[in-house]
């Protein structure tokens, strides 16, 4: 039996046909299971360069948009101010160590005028202690000798001698107790002779405030002549170089921004419909615009909590500013899903900024899914 030519034409035409819409139709599916998105951009961690020191610029041996290893010298300040203040810091930490050797000598002669002070109290204790027993008995003698002289039992010379002797015993007791309080007084003014050279010397060894102020203004000093070289941080692109020699560097401003080369990630925006099956992990591919021929292979390192809105801020009278909106048209908004790169292939150049499209495949978080990840085709991108 002969078969139909025109039959067996129409059928393998079909069958071809049915392949691919089966072809199509599978690869639509596979892209609606793994969410896509042409809203990606490569990222990086951007250092912005700036100088802890003022000064102007004496050295520059770097250009625009250079590479540079970590410590290479970006630009250097007029270092001479600083080795100035270098310079005057360490006079001042010599100054305030002879000061410190003068004021603790004047301790040690206080403390040894107070331990002599303190021999001389005794001994003027000691003298009034004799003074009141010699009164006391001079007084005893001279109440006697009252008594005898009004009975005429005593000679008037006896008498005379007995009120001198009484006398004298009282001006000595006044002597003695004066030279007390004088010894006393003496105590005391060496005691505040050696707390006001304690006072002016401050603590003692490194504890001492005069000597860590000397100290720590000398760190300072050798740190801003440090500061002075300003070096890379990191491995990087320098970017955005605007200096000259002779431009004046001022602190803590900005001078030129630094691309970490090792810290670059893709962000890629999806709509908020598509990242309810993306976790952490998942597989993604990335194709740069400009290298649409070498996709790049990398994992969801993260999804973003929030972005942020443009409404529900606060308008007048402390009330929330609310925009109008078309209740029928419901925009989906996008989320940031950072994506860390496996590897960077050979001739692929990062530059922060640059777009491309972000696929990822869902369910091979675990890693146990090794199947290659497809790159978008060239009609999504």
């Amino acid at each position: 039996m002969n078969k139909n030519p025109a039959l067996m034409r129409y059928g393998l035409t079909g069958a071809v046909v049915l392949m691919a819409v089966l072809l199509v139709v599978w690869k639509y599916w596979d892209y609606v299971v793994n969410p896509w998105t042409r809203d990606g951009q490569v990222r990086a961690n951007v250092i912005r360069v700036a100088p802890s020191v003022s000064g102007p610029i004496v050295a520059l041996p770097i250009k625009d948009n250079q590479f540079v290893n970590a410590g290479d010298l970006l630009f250097e300040i007029d270092p001479r101010t600083y080795q100035a203040d270098l310079d005057q810091a360490k006079a001042n930490l010599d100054e305030t160590l002879d000061r410190l050797d003068n004021l603790g000598a004047q301790v040690d002669a206080a403390e040894a005028a107070v331990e002599q002070s303190k021999t001389g109290l005794p001994q003027a204790d000691s003298l009034v202690a004799s003074a009141e027993a010699t009164l006391e008995k001079a007084g005893k003698d001279f109440e006697r000798a009252k008594q005898l002289i009004a009975k005429g039992d005593v000679a008037k010379r006896t008498f005379d001698e007995a009120e001198a002797a009484f006398n004298v015993a009282q001006a000595d007791l006044a002597k003695a107790q004066a030279q007390r309080t004088q010894a006393t007084a003496a105590l005391l003014q060496a005691k505040a002779e050696l707390a006001r050279a304690k006072a002016d010397r401050g603590a003692s060894g490194e504890d001492n405030a005069q000597l860590r102020g000397a100290k720590a203004a000398l760190e300072t000093a050798k740190l801003n002549l440090g500061f002075t070289r300003v070096e890379a941080s990191v491995d990087g692109y320098v970017t955005n170089l605007n200096l000259r020699l002779g431009s004046q560097a001022v602190a803590n401003q900005p001078a030129l921004a630094l691309v970490d080369t090792a810290s670059f990630w893709v962000h890629g925006y999806f709509r908020e419909t598509m990242i309810a099956r993306v976790v952490p992990g998942d597989r993604a591919v990335i194709t740069l615009m400009t290298y649409p021929d070498l996709p790049l292979h990398g994992r969801v390192d993260s999804i973003g909590w929030g972005i942020s809105q443009s409404d529900a801020g606060t308008g007048n009278d402390l009330l929330p500013t609310v925009s109008p909106t078309f209740e029928w048209i419901r925009l989906a908004q996008r989320i940031p899903v950072r994506v860390h790169l496996d590897q960077i292939p050979d001739g692929v150049d990062l530059r922060v900024g640059t777009t491309g499209s972000v696929l990822v495949m869902t369910g091979t978080a675990n890693g146990d899914d090794d199947r290659p990840v497809p790159a978008l085709p060239q009609a999504l991108q």
